[in-house]
Formats: structure tokens, sequence, C-alpha cells
């Protein structure tokens, strides 16, 4: 499939689309992330259709754990309390909302299509990744990210720009990991206020708020 309209990124200051140095990757010849190659032969940036999918993707890293909430809850003694995690200002000054458009063609690893090839190329491997099947469940999984770094080989070598993907976070918000070499054309980037709506949005779902 081929990406329509404009895709977002949230990077850092000044340039949203630097790619990752080598140098950072970790032991596993990757940067921790989903789509990642472990071989290191090639980067992969990640983005949203929507501005909204960028905060969403980005700030979950500081959400409560539901099970300290729980805990909260009985201590505080209300059920329908969750506490706000908090975010950092000096986290938003340090970023900046890519705004780009993407040719090629990408794989949609969730469709049918791609299920039924990954489950016949893949089922010799099963163990490996700690599955039963090759499914859509199992393609969405944040673990194991072996599995999901062994797709993104397959669908790289099979020609493909990148994947698209739907987020954990919401199946209303879509993803796409791009691949190098980069097939995006970089328009200006926009800074973030913290009055943005995308971004407030984002943090009420999270259920986060700003470190005074």
């Amino acid at each position: 499939m081929k990406s329509s309209g404009v895709i977002y990124r949230l990077g850092r200051v000044p340039d949203p689309w630097a790619v990752p140095d080598w140098a950072s990757a970790g032991a596993d010849g990757t940067f921790g992330n989903r789509f990642d190659d472990p071989d290191a032969t090639y980067r992969v940036l990640y983005a949203s259709s929507q501005r909204l999918g960028c905060f969403l993707e980005t700030l979950a890293r500081f959400r409560i754990d539901p099970q300290l909430a729980a805990e909260l809850a009985v201590i505080d003694g209300e059920g329908d309390y969750f506490p706000l995690g908090e975010v950092p200002v000096e986290w938003l000054r340090k970023r900046i909302l890519g705004i780009a458009t993407a040719s090629g063609e990408y794989a949609d690893i969730c469709s049918s299509e791609w299920i039924s090839r990954l489950r016949k190329s893949l089922a010799t491997h099963l163990n490996k990744f700690g599955v039963e099947d090759i499914d859509a469940s199992a393609l969405q999984k944040t673990a194991p990210r072996t599995l999901t770094q062994f797709v993104s080989r397959i669908v790289f070598y099979e020609g493909f720009s990148g994947i698209y993907y739907l987020s954990k976070y919401g199946h209303d918000i879509e993803n796409w990991a791009l691949f190098e070499p980069f097939q995006i054309n970089v328009r200006d980037p926009e800074t973030v206020p913290v009055e943005d709506r995308d971004l407030q949005l984002a943090l009420r779902l999270h259920s986060l708020k700003f470190k005074e």
C-alpha cells in the first residue's frame, strides 16, 4: 500500500527526521524498537499519519503502571481514582514535530494476505519467537520484538519501503515504519506549544500531566 497525505514524526530538535547513529545501537544491533533490523543492515524511522499518534506513542513511557495505580487507589479509598503520571516540561522543549510525505510501497503486515505469507514462512521459527501461531494478535504484541524485527527483515528484502501498522494505543491511529534509504520529502518542522490540542488530548488519554 502507499502512504496518502502527510506523515508526522516527533523527534529531537533541530531535526526530527535525523537517523540514529549506529554507535548508539544496543548489543543486539537494534535501537530497541519494534521493527528495527537486528542484523544492522538498515535503520528505521517511525512516523504516524496523525499528529495525535506521535504524542500517544512518545508519551506512553511516562504512564503510571496500572498495578501501581490500583494499589494507590486502594490507599486513597476511591474506586475510580487513577493517579496522573508526570512529564517533564524539558521533554517537550527538546522536541519538534516533523512533517513529510512518503513515497514507495509499504507492507500492511496485519492484512490477511501478509498474515498468510508470514504464517507459512515463519512456521519453523515459532519456538524461537515464543508464539504458538502467526496471526494479527502475535504481530501486534509489544514482545517478543524478535518476531516483529524478523518480519521487518522479510519485508525489507522483498523490496518494500517500510511497514504500515496500527497503533497499540488505538486502531484509529495509523503508523509507519520507514526503512533506510528513506523515501520521504521533508517539509519545515513545527514547534509544539504546551497548549497544543493533540498534545493535550494525548496527555488526557494517557492520564498524564506536565510536571510543574
